[in-house]
């Protein structure tokens, strides 16, 4: 992996971002006179990579708009994740992990993980392509970084050290769902307040919900589905509590913790 290097974007330049993705012309120049913005790591990329690169910076900057609003409504603070792209292997606060291990939040270092190669498997081996299929991943890690601000993550934590195994992995379930949940908020205020969705947008965010529920990925990889080994949740319930989220934009709408049946 080669070294990691800072890079950011402006808060508040989404939209000329998203013009410079679309119609080709190099987002630093637009960049250059903007206030520091998401924090974000990356080894070295080949150009074929770089606008996905970018793309995953424009993401990050829109769920920083979206959850700075909503936590200033709470009478909260927030503070931004870096996002640290990687290729192969990485290593956080929370050990060393390779490319099985999938996107991932680590709290103990306030960082989310996205393997870059993550990307092109969502639409050549999930059968998930699209754009915001690939927004969907994004926003749902950072809706575990909202967790750990919220202090739900060390609640959970905290919990599943005295549960058994089969126990640990539904309270786990409930907090991926809640993750899923605070990703569908963060699509809504984004239309809401700049247009974001195109159609099929919203399609491809639900594929790949459901691309990456417990259920189908067991049957898939052993050709069976054992529901207490569950820790994320099956495909219905993944598009299930992404809609609530999104329909409602309602953080309150998304205590999975709460809710009698998923």
């Amino acid at each position: 992996m080669g070294a990691p290097i800072a890079v950011g974007g402006g808060l508040g330049t989404i939209a000329l971002l998203l013009l410079a993705l679309f119609f080709g012309f190099d987002p630093s120049v637009v960049l250059q006179s903007q206030d520091p913005g998401p924090s974000l790591e990356a080894p070295a990329t080949s150009p074929g990579e770089d606008p996905l690169r970018d793309f995953v910076s424009v993401v990050l900057a829109d769920t920083e708009d979206v959850w700075r609003e909503l936590f200033t409504r709470m009478n909260r603070e927030y503070r931004e994740p870096v996002l640290v792209l990687f290729t192969g292997s990485v290593q956080s606060a929370c050990g060393i992990a390779g490319s099985a291990v999938g996107p991932f939040y680590c709290p103990g270092d306030h960082r989310l993980y996205l393997d870059l190669d993550f990307f092109r498997a969502l639409h050549d081996r999930f059968l998930a392509p699209g754009d915001f299929a690939q927004a969907y991943v994004i926003a749902h890690e950072v809706g575990h970084h909202v967790q750990a601000l919220l202090g739900i993550s060390e609640r959970v934590t905290s919990a599943r050290r005295r549960l058994d195994r089969a126990d640990a992995n539904a309270l786990s379930v409930r907090q991926e769902l809640q993750a899923d949940c605070f990703a569908g908020v963060w699509a809504h205020h984004a239309q809401q307040a700049r247009q974001v969705l195109e159609d099929g947008d919203l399609e491809e965010a639900l594929a790949a919900a459901a691309a990456i529920g417990d259920d189908r990925l067991q049957r898939q990889g052993q050709g069976r589905v054992v529901p207490e080994s569950f820790t994320h949740g099956t495909s219905t319930q993944r598009v299930r509590w992404f809609q609530r989220g999104f329909v409602s934009g309602d953080v309150g709408q998304c205590d999975t913790f709460r809710a009698p049946s998923l």
